[in-house]
């Protein structure tokens, strides 16, 4: 696994839900957990749903899950983001 990703995989259970701080257009794509809150930093562009795609695939790769595991429930279009496993 990658160095910028913690190991996220003792947060997987079904139903569970997980809320982050996304920053697009970072230097480098990670994964922060601080103080209970995951900040994830994207290098790519919020267009056309690239930066939750993004979002969406190094989350499923911290939680060692596939990413079609993973739904957005809330923040399309906003930093705030709402992810549930399924």
């Amino acid at each position: 696994m990658s160095r910028d990703l913690p190991d996220l995989t003792h947060l997987v259970r079904p139903g569970a839900e997980f809320a982050l701080r996304v920053t697009p257009k970072a230097s480098r794509d990670r994964i922060v957990a601080a103080g209970g809150v995951l900040r994830v930093y994207v290098t790519v562009a919020p267009e056309d749903g690239k930066a939750n795609a993004a979002v969406q695939k190094l989350l499923a790769k911290s939680l060692g899950v596939a990413k079609s595991r993973l739904t957005l429930l809330r923040g399309q279009t906003s930093r705030d983001k709402l992810f549930r496993l399924e």
